[in-house]
C-alpha cells in the first residue's frame, strides 16, 4: 500500500505542470543563487588574499622608526570568508570584513557590504540560504497542501477505507511521494556545492563533514514543513482551506516568528547607543593611567613604585626606558577597559541568543537558521571570536612594539630607531574559525528545539491522524 501509494502520488506531481513548473524555478532560482554566490565568494578571498599581502608588506617595509611611531602607524586584521559561506551569507554582510590594530583604541569591523549598497537592498539578495530557509518550505506547501483534501473532494478517501486501507501506510506513502523530490534536489545541490568548494584551491579549507550537517540540519528542517503541512491537509475538507492555512504557517513560521523574536530580543536586551558607549570608555579611561601624560596622577604613582622596585633616585638609572614603560601600562590599562565594555556588549548579545533560542519553539525557522549560520562560520557568534582575536593580536603587537622601545632606549631617548628588521619579528595575524564540535556545541539548545520540532510534528501527522 504504501509502495502504491508513493508512486500514484509522483505521477500525479509529475503531470501537474503547476509542480514541474515551481520545481523548475526553484531549481533555476538555486543554480543562479549558487553562481552569484561562487564568484562572490572567489572575489572576495581573491581581494583577502591581496590585501592580507599588501598590508603585511606596507608593515615590513616602514623602514627605521620609533617603535611607539608605528604602533599609531597601526596595520589591519582581515576576516576571511570561509566555505560553507557560499551557502548561507549569514550575518557576512552585516558585520565588516577588517579592522583596524592601532594604539590606544579598539576599532570595530569596517567595509561592510551592507554600507556600500543602494536602497534596493531592502529587497534581498538572491542567495542560496535565502531560497533554502524561504522558497523550498514553501514549495512544500504548494506539494502537499491537498494531499488529504483531494482524496476526500474526489470520494476516494471512502472508497480507500472501505477496502480496509491502513491509514498510516496511506500518510507514508503521501509522506515519501513530497519528502523524495525535496531530499534528490536539495542532495544533488549540496553534491555540486561540494565539489565547487572543494576545488577552490587557497579559499579556507572545506570540510565534506561540515557540509554534511549543514545537509541534516535542512532536510530536518523540511520535514518538520512536510509533516505540518500534511497534518493540515488531514484535518481540513476542503483544498482551498488546507491551502490558506499551509500559507498561513509558513508566513508565521518564516516570516513573522523571527521578525518579533527579533523586536522582543532587542527591546528587552538593548545595546547601548554608540555615543554612550563612547561616553563609557572615555569616563573610564581619564580614571587610569595615561601613558602619554607622565603627570597623570597615576602615571606618578606607577613611576613611584617602579622608583622603590629598583632601589634608584630617578627614571634615567632605570635599566629599560620608563616612558616605553608607561605607555606599555597605559595600554594594558586601555585594553582592560575595552574588554570590560565589549564584554558587556557580547553579554546582551548572549542574552538576545538565549531569548531567540527560547523563542524558537515558536518556529522551526529560528533553530535552524542559526545552525545553518553557525555551521558556515557566518554568524555573529563567529564574528565575536574574531574581533577577539584580532584584539588579542593587538594588545601583544602593541606591547612587542613598547617592549623593544623600552629595552633598547633610554629615558627621554625618543629619537630611539628601530632597526628595518624588527617589524618581520612580529607574527603575521591569523585567524582559525571554531571547529565543527565546537560549533555544535554552542548551537546544542538550537538542535535540541530543532530535534523536538521534528518529534512534535510527527507525532501531531501519525498520532493525531487514526481517521481520516
Amino acid at each position: 500500500m504504501i509502495q502504491n501509494t508513493f508512486k500514484k502520488e509522483l505521477k500525479e506531481l509529475s503531470r501537474d505542470g503547476r509542480v514541474r513548473i515551481s520545481f523548475l524555478l526553484v531549481i533555476l532560482l538555486m543554480a543562479v543563487a549558487t553562481w552569484i554566490s561562487k564568484n562572490q565568494y572567489s572575489a572576495t578571498n581573491e581581494q583577502y588574499k591581496e590585501a592580507e599581502t599588501a598590508e603585511r608588506h606596507i608593515w615590513e617595509g616602514q623602514g627605521e622608526k620609533n617603535p611607539h611611531s608605528a604602533a599609531h602607524y597601526g596595520t589591519y586584521a582581515f576576516k576571511p570568508k570561509y566555505p560553507l559561506s557560499l551557502i548561507d551569507h549569514g550575518v557576512d554582510k552585516f558585520t565588516g570584513t577588517s579592522i583596524f590594530l592601532e594604539a590606544h583604541k579598539r576599532n570595530e569591523a569596517q567595509f561592510s557590504k551592507a554600507a556600500d549598497q543602494t536602497g534596493l537592498a531592502r529587497f534581498g539578495d538572491l542567495t542560496p540560504d535565502f531560497v533554502l530557509l524561504f522558497i523550498l518550505p514553501l514549495l512544500i506547501v504548494f506539494l502537499g497542501y491537498n494531499a488529504f483534501t483531494k482524496e476526500r473532494e474526489m470520494g476516494t478517501l471512502v472508497l480507500l477505507k472501505s477496502q480496509g486501507t491502513s491509514v498510516w501506510k496511506l500518510i507514508l506513502g503521501k509522506w515519501l511521494a513530497i519528502f523524495a523530490p525535496v531530499f534528490i534536489s536539495l542532495f544533488l545541490l549540496f553534491v555540486v556545492a561540494g565539489i565547487v568548494l572543494s576545488n577552490l584551491k587557497d579559499f579556507g579549507i572545506f570540510s565534506w563533514e561540515s557540509l554534511g550537517v549543514l545537509f541534516l540540519v535542512y532536510i530536518g528542517y523540511y520535514i518538520i514543513f512536510i509533516n505540518l503541512v500534511l497534518f493540515i491537509s488531514s484535518k481540513v475538507k476542503k483544498s482551498g482551506i488546507s491551502l490558506v492555512l499551509s500559507l498561513s504557517a509558513w508566513i508565521l513560521a518564516c516570516l513573522a516568528v523571527p521578525k518579533a523574536a527579533s523586536n522582543i530580543a532587542e527591546s528587552q536586551y538593548p545595546y547601548p547607543t554608540r555615543q554612550e558607549f563612547a561616553a563609557s570608555i572615555n569616563k573610564d579611561q581619564k580614571n587610569g593611567i595615561d601613558g602619554h601624560d607622565p603627570w597623570n596622577k597615576q602615571a606618578k604613582l606607577l613611576e613611584n613604585k617602579v622608583l622603590k622596585e629598583h632601589n634608584v633616585d630617578s627614571l634615567e638609572q632605570l635599566p629599560f626606558n620608563f616612558d616605553a614603560y608607561r605607555m606599555q601600562k597605559g595600554e594594558e590599562h586601555t585594553a582592560e577597559i575595552y574588554f570590560k565594555h565589549y564584554n558587556h556588549l557580547k553579554t546582551q548579545f548572549e542574552q538576545q541568543s538565549s531569548l531567540y533560542r527560547n523563542l524558537a519553539v515558536l518556529s522551526p525557522f529560528l533553530p535552524a537558521r542559526f545552525m545553518s549560520m553557525a555551521i558556515a562560520n557566518t554568524d555573529y557568534a563567529t564574528h565575536w571570536d574574531f574581533a577577539d582575536a584580532a584584539e588579542i593580536y593587538r594588545v601583544e603587537l602593541q606591547a612587542f612594539l613598547n617592549g623593544n622601545f623600552a629595552e633598547n632606549s633610554t629615558y627621554g631617548e625618543w629619537s630611539y630607531r628601530a632597526d628595518e628588521s624588527t617589524w618581520k619579528n612580529m607574527p603575521a595575524f591569523e585567524y582559525d574559525p571554531p571547529e565543527l564540535s565546537e560549533t555544535l556545541g554552542r548551537n546544542t539548545s538550537n538542535l535540541v528545539v530543532l530535534m523536538v520540532w521534528i518529534l512534535v510534528s510527527f507525532s501531531l501527522l501519525f498520532f493525531t491522524t487514526k481517521k481520516l
